[in-house]
């Protein structure tokens, strides 16, 4: 896909905390900004579900073990379960 140069404007602040954030999801502040706006444009569908995939992947071993045991058993209640 053919890319079209956007000059931007922002305060520092601004221009600072999308570095930094750009920085922390391992991009360029141009990719953030096109995600951001992507997003913001009606691809938050795809967005979610890769987060959750990520979220999924990241504690996939203590779902597993929450949810070991017989088929068709009733999981084992925690104290903590039943509380407000």
């Amino acid at each position: 896909m053919a890319k079209t140069q956007l000059n931007v404007r922002v305060d520092e602040g601004t221009a600072r905390a999308a570095r930094e954030r750009a920085l922390a999801r391992g991009m360029s502040v141009n990719r953030y900004i096109e995600e951001l706006v992507r997003q913001d444009t009606g691809e938050p569908g795809r967005t979610f579900v890769e987060a959750a995939a990520d979220f999924m992947k990241q504690y996939e071993s203590a779902f597993a073990e929450e949810c070991a045991g017989p088929r068709g058993a009733e999981p084992e209640p925690r104290e903590d379960r039943d509380r407000p």
